[in-house]
């Protein structure tokens, strides 16, 4: 039987944080203890650690977590969601874990990962960049691509981890079969661009040297710079693979229209309205997971 692995690999000297969840590890989904919850995120609203760099060498531990993973690699092949948190998010969220939970019941393998900033990942919060987040997905989609048990990847992300998804979509159309932007932030760009982040607006010729981002987060002004440049259309043109789009109808972080509008660019995309509900699927999250499943019974 294969074992829910947690583990992390570099970046470009970013540690980035990892968990691997296969079907037959599925924890209860009633239970707090082997699970694990924590807030929403606040975009417009129990991990293990490895031991400490003095008592265990990054080399060594990577050497463990290949071993680990030996016995999986010659196991059936099974498809692959790569699943990323939000702005403010984590891996451990109510809605990504749900999300986790429904995959593995499908027979996908999971793997929930942690951008620069977020969770048990490395870097500052305040010195994220979309960027950055796009050269840690893609080393995590690499990652994923090296595990010789793994027959198909799809990549599925919430909020700013959508966002990112779509942007993924785009840069590995040709390795990933199906993409599902959830509640996806992809006005992101196209406000900053306006001159408003995280809807506190700002002088475009004078952009803040700091933003508040909330949960006493503090933002810096390369977010802006960086997000003012992404060209969200020209990654969705990018993208003709299948698409699935949840948004909650009653999102006041990041309004509906703007996933009915990416879904109507899309080639090949279905969005799934979530009537009245929240940005983190706070009233029906059970309809999101319903969603998920029918789309991924339906790429199998």
């Amino acid at each position: 039987m294969r074992e829910s692995r947690e583990f992390y690999i570099s970046d470009d000297g970013i540690r980035l944080h990892l968990k691997l969840d296969f079907p037959q590890e599925n924890c209860d989904e009633n239970s707090d203890e082997s699970c694990g919850k924590s807030g929403g995120e606040s975009f417009g609203e129990g991990c293990l650690a490895l031991p400490s760099e003095t008592s265990r060498t990054e080399k060594a531990a990577k050497a463990e977590e290949i071993k680990k993973t030996e016995g999986a690699e010659k196991a059936e092949k099974l498809p692959l969601m790569i699943l990323v948190h939000g702005f403010t998010g984590d891996m451990e969220e109510t809605h990504i874990r749900a999300v986790q939970r429904t995959a593995n019941e499908e027979g996908f393998a999971v793997l929930r990962a942690e951008m620069y900033g977020h969770g048990q990942s490395g870097g500052s919060f305040g010195d994220h960049t979309l960027m950055k987040w796009i050269s840690n997905i893609l080393t995590v989609i690499d990652y994923a691509r090296s595990l010789d048990f793994v027959s198909d990847l799809y990549l599925c992300g919430h909020s700013q981890g959508g966002l990112l998804t779509m942007l993924a979509g785009a840069m590995e159309r040709d390795r990933l079969k199906a993409i599902l932007p959830l509640s996806p932030a992809s006005m992101i760009p196209e406000i900053a661009r306006q001159g408003e982040i995280l809807g506190v607006p700002f002088d475009l010729d004078h952009i803040p040297a700091e933003l508040d981002a909330g949960k006493s987060l503090t933002l810096r002004e390369n977010y802006i710079r960086v997000a003012q440049l992404i060209d969200v259309d020209l990654a969705i043109t990018r993208y003709n693979g299948p698409v699935l789009i949840v948004h909650g109808t009653g999102d006041e972080s990041v309004p509906y229209h703007y996933s009915e509008k990416a879904a109507a660019k899309y080639a090949n995309a279905r969005l799934v309205p979530i009537p009245g509900d929240t940005h983190c699927y706070d009233l029906h999250l059970d309809q999101v997971t319903e969603a998920v499943r029918a789309f991924l019974r339906e790429m199998k």
